[in-house]
């Protein structure tokens, strides 16, 4: 009897023990020695707020994971966040946020972002942003850009994309091209300004410069490949003078950085 209750505690042991199903530990950094996997998340396609100095953030988007770990009941937390901190700064990551007593680190290596805490109840959270710029899965409609020339006249066109500091127009913008194209056939009097925004990071006349370049590709797009009329289009950059949405969040940099068409 004694040995098959010895049976079953172990089994209890080595069941409590298991990671949650589906998670695995990041190939970045390792696991702290007897810790377990306790939740875990994944996104190809995500934003996170790392912590900054003063109170601040840093919102990053990009490839997002989360990992949740239940320490050893051995472990003490100031135990944890020296082993996080010593296994980052070994890895190469430059440390660029360390809280008061080291509970918190964030720490990037190239366009890779990692925030490690310890709980006050000796978890351990791990988020990691591999940085890429966000897909943009909504793109303009005829019928709403028309609704926004003749309510507003102006409307802004979702899903031109650039990389970033570039002025090429890129061949996953073809569908909100394509709309607006389909707008000035249904409308053929039409005229519009092909306007070009940016967000306020750079220096001004670079901004200004770029969303310049950016607006005449898009016209001289219009005209070579889709067949507009040169004379119905006219380019212009605001740069970052025109903002929807605040500039001291990715979020509302994102909104900034734009092109509209506006009625002539």
């Amino acid at each position: 009897m004694r040995l098959v209750c010895l049976a079953i505690l172990l089994t209890v042991q080595v069941a409590a023990a298991q990671d949650k199903k589906g998670c695995k530990d990041s190939p970045l950094i390792s696991r702290f020695p007897g810790s377990v996997i306790s939740d875990c998340k994944d996104s190809a396609d995500d934003t996170f707020a790392f912590s900054m100095p003063g109170a601040g953030s840093k919102q990053v988007e990009g490839e997002f994971h989360y990992l949740e770990y239940r320490s050893p009941k051995t472990a003490s937390n100031a135990q944890l966040a020296r082993n996080l901190g010593t296994a980052l700064r070994t890895a190469g990551y430059t440390i660029v946020f360390e809280s008061q007593f080291h509970e918190k680190l964030v720490g990037h290596m190239g366009t890779t972002w990692i925030q490690l805490e310890v709980s006050s109840n000796g978890e351990i959270w791990e988020h990691i942003i591999k940085e890429i710029a966000l897909t943009q899965d909504i793109v303009a409609n005829a019928a709403e850009m028309s609704n926004g020339l003749t309510n507003s006249g102006h409307s802004v066109v979702n899903g031109i994309q650039f990389d970033t500091g570039k002025a090429d127009v890129k061949p996953e913008s073809a569908p909100a091209m394509e709309e607006v194209v389909k707008l000035l056939k249904q409308n053929a009097a039409m005229k519009v300004y092909v306007v070009g925004h940016t967000d306020n990071v750079g220096a001004l006349a670079g901004n200004l410069d770029l969303s310049k370049r950016r607006a005449a590709a898009v016209v001289q797009m219009l005209v070579t490949k889709y067949g507009v009329a040169a004379g119905r289009l006219q380019s212009f950059g605001n740069g970052p003078y025109a903002p929807l949405a605040s500039n001291d969040n990715e979020a509302g940099r994102t909104l900034n950085r734009r092109v509209e068409l506006v009625k002539q």
